[in-house]
């Protein structure tokens, strides 16, 4: 575990790297003694003290594969803030290392349960499940994590998109939905809800359950996150992405060109 002192330099040492856009070396090898719970704490210091008020919670680490990667036996969890909401257009100069992941995002139209959540629970008070992409990134030099580099790291969030697409979890297959990821025309990646933990739903009642433990509960209308229903892939100045989802409509988003 690591002390006060240790936790504050290293959550401005992040803070400073995403608003400089200058990565920093690994946190597992600068301060090898780093625990996930210290994670979760200097990605709650650097939370608070952020303008832009909490929109939702994104979830990583959701497939069998990356966890195995991680030598992990669960998934991690980030904030979502309102200022991370990309409208179709993402500044490619805020990033490090951007990369897009697509999701199935749910919107809460209810409060969830903590310890107690069920999927049953997520479906209840889930008002629209949406076609979303992620961006993800790293203030890690190079994407050389290890699982507390990413957790401190905000879970390697950086922003959001939401298509406009709307739908009940009643009324769509949700375990069926299955997206093609296109970059520049280019299929670049293809995946199904089923391989986010089984159903996102199971994710999302994860979700509440862990951050229970931190006094957090998921509200209505929090977006949620569930997790990449395929690989990430990278994303450079110019890139125009989408990604059509069987059902549930599509999302894009474009990144500014080079300078």
């Amino acid at each position: 575990m690591l002390n006060d002192d240790q936790l504050s330099e290293i959550a401005d040492a992040l803070r400073a790297a995403e608003r400089d856009r200058a990565p920093i070396p690994p946190l597992t090898v600068t301060h090898p003694g780093i625990t996930p719970a210290d994670a979760y704490e200097i990605q709650l210091r650097n939370i608070r003290r952020r303008t832009a008020r909490v929109v939702g919670h994104k979830i990583g680490l959701t497939s069998a594969a990356m966890r195995q990667m991680m030598g992990v036996g669960e998934p991690d969890y980030g904030h979502l803030l309102a200022d991370m909401r990309v409208e179709g257009v993402a500044d490619a100069s805020r990033y490090c290392y951007p990369r897009i992941e697509v999701e199935v995002a749910f919107i809460l139209g209810g409060d969830l349960p903590g310890e107690s959540c069920t999927e049953d629970d997520v479906l209840a008070a889930t008002e629209a499940v949406a076609p979303a992409i992620e961006l993800i990134d790293s203030r890690i030099t190079d994407w050389k994590i290890a699982l507390a580099d990413t957790i401190a790291d905000n879970a390697s969030s950086a922003g959001f998109v939401l298509g406009d697409a709307r739908a009940k979890p009643a009324d769509i297959d949700l375990l069926g939905i299955e997206a093609v990821l296109r970059r520049n025309g280019e299929e670049v990646a293809r995946g199904g809800a089923a391989a986010v933990m089984g159903n996102p739903a199971t994710a999302v009642a994860w979700l509440a359950r862990s951050v229970a433990g931190f006094g957090v509960r998921l509200r209505a209308g929090h977006i949620i996150l569930p997790g990449a229903m395929d690989r990430a892939v990278d994303a450079r100045p110019g890139d125009d992405f989408r990604a059509d989802f069987a059902g549930l409509g599509e999302v894009a988003v474009s990144f500014t060109p080079p300078a």
